[in-house]
């Protein structure tokens, strides 16, 4: 278990998720960077969380909710999360019943191709279950070109995977070491991109393997 101290965010796994290194830039470093694509989706969180909390018959709809786990060490704040009348729910203080957790995450774009977006939204569910004392089988992702949900089952596979990265993103963070640029086509829709520099360091690379190389083959000759 974690103590308080040491929770790091939810948000960090995504970052982890998609490159060590801007993980380690942001919340190593303290780096960040503002790009088109991450203003639209801090206003996006912005307009979600300031809406009020609802409630109707059979459902509570709870938004910007404070989650954290202790097992993984994790805190954040959940875009939605909708409480269904439900047999086999959990308890919630004010509110007659059972309810079943259902988490929301909201993103500005289309969905991705890799899961960084459902590790994302594992982590608030895990979170989620440990708080409750419930099980939550499914959450969905709500994304704002397509303007539609698309539902996410939290698969063995899935849990195994957010859990593993929170362990790697408590030992990259202890570590106090940000990993070596590597230039990927992905790098070209990332906010820190001027601030890593993965192309230059990508040459650097190569220059220093090339003389390394020739060294050698003079010392053989």
């Amino acid at each position: 278990m974690y103590s308080e101290d040491d929770l790091l965010p939810i948000s960090a796994l995504q970052h982890l998720a998609f490159c060590e290194r801007q993980c380690a830039l942001i919340h190593i470093e303290q780096q960040w960077a503002e790009n088109r694509l991450t203003v639209e989706g801090e206003l996006l969180h912005q307009r979600v969380h300031e809406r009020e909390t609802e409630g109707r018959p059979g459902l509570v709809v709870a938004r910007g909710l404070r989650i954290h786990s202790r097992r993984l060490g994790l805190s954040g704040q959940a875009d939605v999360v909708e409480f269904h009348a439900s047999a086999d729910g959990a308890p919630l203080d004010g509110r007659q019943g059972l309810w079943r957790a259902y988490p929301v995450e909201y993103k500005r774009g289309r969905p991705k191709p890799d899961r960084t977006d459902e590790v994302q939204l594992c982590a608030q569910a895990l979170c989620l279950e440990e708080m409750l004392a419930t099980n939550i089988g499914a959450g969905a992702i709500f994304y704002g070109q397509p303007r539609r949900r698309r539902e996410v089952a939290l698969d063995a596979s899935l849990r195994q995977e957010t859990e593993q990265l929170a362990g790697r993103l408590h030992e990259l963070i202890a570590s106090r070491r940000t990993p070596a640029a590597v230039y990927e086509a992905k790098c070209r829709n990332c906010s820190l991109l001027s601030l890593c520099m993965p192309a230059v360091a990508a040459r650097q690379a190569s220059v220093a393997a090339y003389i390394a190389r020739h060294l050698k083959a003079e010392g053989g000759v």
